[in-house]
C-alpha cells in the first residue's frame, strides 16, 4: 500500500517532464496537461476518464493523452498501478514527427490506450537513462518511442473550432478567467458581463473545454503554479499569486493533478537548475 512518486526533469531532455510512480489510493481529478502524456504501465491497472468514457490501461499498455485534453486517473485494481511516464512538449513531438513520419500539421494520438509492451519498455528505458545521466541513450530512446507511437497510433491533432456564438462566449469567458485568476468573478457576474445567462455560459463552456468554469480555473491555477515553481517562487507565494487561499489549498489541488506535492516538485526542478 506504499505510494511513491518522483516528478522531475533531465537537463539533456529539454521540453520533457519525467515521472515514475506507484499509486494505490491516489485519484487524479479532471485536469489537463500542456504537454503530451505517454504513460507506460508496468504493473496493475490505471483507469482514466477520457473522451466521454472510462479507459483501462494494464501492464504492457500505454495511456496516451494529447495536450489540453481533460482526463482523470485512478486505480483499476485493489493493488493500484505502477508506471513511468514522459511528457514531451508539443514542439518536441512535432519535431520528431516532421523528421520520422508522414504526418502533416500538429500531430497527436488517435487512441488513448495502446497495448505495446515494446513501447512500454522504451519509456522505462528513457527514465533509466535519465537517472543514470546517459544523455545519448535518453534522447535516442525518447525519439524511437515517440516515432513508434506516432507511426502506430498517430494522426492530425483535432482542432477546437470556435464558430458558434456559444463557443465564442466560452472563449471570451476563458480569457476573463485567465486575466482574473486570483480574483475571479462569480458565474452570474461573468455571464452578465458577457451578455448571456449563467446556465447558457456553463453549457457552452463545458461543450468547448470539457469541464465547467470553476474546474477549468483550478486546472489553470495549477498550470500557472507549475511555471512559478519552476522559476523558483516559494510555494506559499505561489498559492497567493494564483488565487488559492493558502499553501495547504495549493498542496491539495496540486497533488490531485500533478501527482506530487508542490514542494517535492520544486525540489526536483531546483536540482536541474543547480546542475545547469
Amino acid at each position: 500500500m506504499n505510494e511513491r512518486a518522483r516528478h522531475w526533469q533531465y537537463d539533456d531532455l529539454p521540453g520533457v517532464d519525467l515521472l515514475r510512480a506507484r499509486y494505490v489510493r491516489k485519484t487524479f481529478v479532471r485536469h489537463t496537461h500542456e504537454n503530451f502524456v505517454i504513460a507506460a504501465i508496468a504493473d496493475g491497472v490505471e483507469v482514466f476518464h477520457h473522451g466521454g468514457g472510462d479507459q483501462y490501461a494494464g501492464a504492457g499498455a500505454l495511456a496516451l493523452v494529447n495536450p489540453d485534453t481533460p482526463h482523470t486517473g485512478r486505480a483499476g485494481v485493489p493493488e493500484g498501478w505502477r508506471y513511468g511516464a514522459v511528457y514531451p512538449s508539443v514542439d518536441v513531438v512535432a519535431e520528431i514527427a516532421a523528421e520520422t513520419t508522414m504526418l502533416r500539421g500538429t500531430p497527436g494520438f488517435v487512441s488513448p490506450v495502446m497495448d505495446d509492451p515494446y513501447a512500454v519498455g522504451l519509456v522505462h528505458q528513457v527514465l533509466r537513462a535519465a537517472d543514470e545521466g546517459n544523455a545519448l541513450a535518453a534522447d535516442t530512446l525518447l525519439r524511437v518511442a515517440v516515432t513508434r507511437l506516432l507511426r502506430l497510433n498517430g494522426g492530425p491533432m483535432p482542432r477546437r473550432e470556435v464558430r458558434t456564438a456559444g463557443a465564442r462566449i466560452a472563449a471570451r469567458a476563458r480569457g476573463v478567467l485567465e486575466e482574473r485568476m486570483a480574483q475571479p468573478p462569480t458565474l452570474e457576474q461573468l455571464a452578465s458581463d458577457l451578455g448571456t445567462s449563467p446556465f447558457a455560459l456553463l453549457r457552452a463552456f463545458r461543450d468547448v473545454y470539457g469541464m465547467p468554469p470553476h474546474a477549468w480555473l483550478t486546472d489553470a491555477r495549477v498550470r500557472r503554479a507549475r511555471h512559478l515553481l519552476d522559476a523558483g517562487t516559494a510555494p506559499s507565494e505561489v498559492a497567493v499569486a494564483v488565487g488559492f487561499t493558502d499553501q495547504p489549498h495549493l498542496n491539495r489541488h496540486f497533488s490531485r493533478m500533478v501527482g506530487v506535492p508542490p514542494g517535492a516538485y520544486q525540489r526536483e526542478r531546483k536540482n536541474v537548475q543547480d546542475l545547469r
